[in-house]
């Protein structure tokens, strides 16, 4: 049996559930709308999508669902609605896209935890996880990917796990 991965299964619960200790610093997505597919982008200037409602407004039910999703480790108020939103037909689209997850398709992110014994930094790009700590870098998973692929649920794929 190994120990070892037993309590990183334990912390990854443990962080999936105190997501107030995960910060994103950055997120690209794919969306697939109503209509058509867009591309969603958080970065430190903020939200961005392709859609032509966050064109006009600055605001869309697509961030508007992944703000939903992912609060509160965004560390950042939600996006205000606008003047001539629809803010009705995009809440309620936001809502359903925030429970239909086979709707988004996460291509990267990159986020910090704030763990007992200082940060680790967490990224996934494209199907490849990558993270700072020891045991991430000797076995290609660890607490902090098993715990954001647990968050995500199925909108990023699994990390493998290596078997000794």
């Amino acid at each position: 049996m190994d120990y070892g991965m037993i309590g990183k299964i334990e912390k990854a619960k443990r962080y999936a559930q105190e997501r107030d200790r995960i910060t994103f610093d950055g997120l690209e997505a794919q969306v697939r709308g109503d209509n058509s597919s867009y591309i969603l982008k958080l970065d430190s200037s903020g939200w961005h999508c392709t859609c032509p409602g966050f064109q006009k407004y600055a605001i869309c039910p697509h961030v508007m669902a992944m703000e939903r999703l992912l609060k509160p480790m965004l560390k950042r108020p939600p996006l205000p609605y606008a003047p001539g939103q629809n803010v009705v037909s995009d809440v309620e689209k936001a809502k359903r896209y925030g429970e239909e997850l086979d709707r988004i398709s996460i291509q990267s992110f990159a986020v910090k935890f704030d763990g007992n014994h200082g940060a680790h930094y967490t990224r996934y790009t494209n199907g490849v996880w990558e993270c700072n700590c020891d045991f991430f870098k000797s076995r290609s998973v660890c607490s902090h990917t098993m715990a954001m692929e647990r968050i995500l649920k199925g909108m990023v794929a699994a990390p493998a796990v290596v078997a000794e």
